[in-house]
């Protein structure tokens, strides 16, 4: 701020359009938000018994560290992966998805005023859960150093040099990705709840550029970002988070760049299970 340079966090996908779409309901669909369940599926398949869609490092220790979401204005800390629920992605169905700690959590809490709950859900099919628990059970996810053969290594890091290439996924990927948020609040003295989303597919994003959707989707935002900036549609001194800049422009222009997005109205009974969970 005092160098009057601007930064921006969290603008790939979630973080990043997620957030995105929280200021987007502020300002146009809700007179107050009350709950955001941001929702998380790759329905896609690359025919591997066992991979990461982007860094092993990060991808295991996201779903091996402990739960956390935040309601009534605390936070709340689970056992990984002990909360879970069908929930229905668009254009992909229902899916078992299971409720875990995501970063944006943090931010979105404080720039959402009247927040009374946030959580974050995201796929995992049975396989690879199954693999995750013999990896942990045998200490592969450790990220502590162990001492083989004299040389100090860290499991993890060892684990990551085995799996495959996340970019080396992309050209037999089939299936789709569904991200959105849930958000339910106040409209006109009413309830009121959205749902906030994209589809993007694996094979199509191969075919345009050599890339499988999870990387597209965390990518094409982050240009999207920078075009913003470059443009002076973002602009400002210091460090910002995505939802505390305008929401309007950024969802125009992503559209444009690859990821159309959709807000559909949802009725009283839609993912009433996941509400009351």
């Amino acid at each position: 701020r005092e160098k009057g340079i601007m930064a921006v966090l969290g603008c790939g996908f979630d973080p990043g359009v997620t957030s995105i779409f929280c200021a987007y309901a502020r300002n146009n669909l809700f007179d107050e938000i009350r709950t955001i369940d941001i929702v998380d599926c790759n329905d896609g398949s690359h025919g591997k018994a066992f991979a990461t869609n982007f860094n092993p490092e990060i991808n295991i220790r996201e779903v091996t560290q402990r739960g956390k979401y935040w309601k009534r204005g605390k936070w709340i800390e689970i056992d990984p992966l002990s909360i879970s629920s069908m929930i229905d992605y668009p254009e992909v169905g229902p899916r078992k998805s299971y409720l875990i700690y995501h970063e944006e959590e943090e931010s979105l809490v404080r720039n959402i005023d009247g927040l009374e709950q946030i959580r974050f859900w995201m796929t995992f099919s049975d396989n690879y859960i199954k693999h995750l628990e013999v990896l942990q059970n045998v200490g592969m996810t450790r990220i502590n150093p162990v001492v083989y053969n004299g040389v100090e290594i860290i499991p993890l890091q060892f684990l990551k040099a085995l799996l495959p290439e996340p970019s080396s996924l992309a050209e037999n990927y089939t299936g789709k990705t569904s991200i959105g948020c849930i958000i339910r609040g106040v409209k006109g003295g009413k309830p009121a709840a959205y749902i906030l989303y994209n589809v993007c597919d694996h094979a199509e994003t191969y075919r345009e550029l050599g890339a499988q959707a999870v990387s597209y989707t965390t990518g094409v935002p982050a240009a999207t970002g920078a075009i913003m900036m470059m443009k002076g549609i973002w602009s400002g001194k210091g460090v910002f988070n995505v939802e505390e800049l305008p929401p309007e422009p950024f969802l125009e222009e992503v559209s444009k760049q690859g990821l159309p997005w959709h807000a559909k109205r949802l009725d009283g009974e839609a993912y009433r299970e996941l509400a009351e969970l």
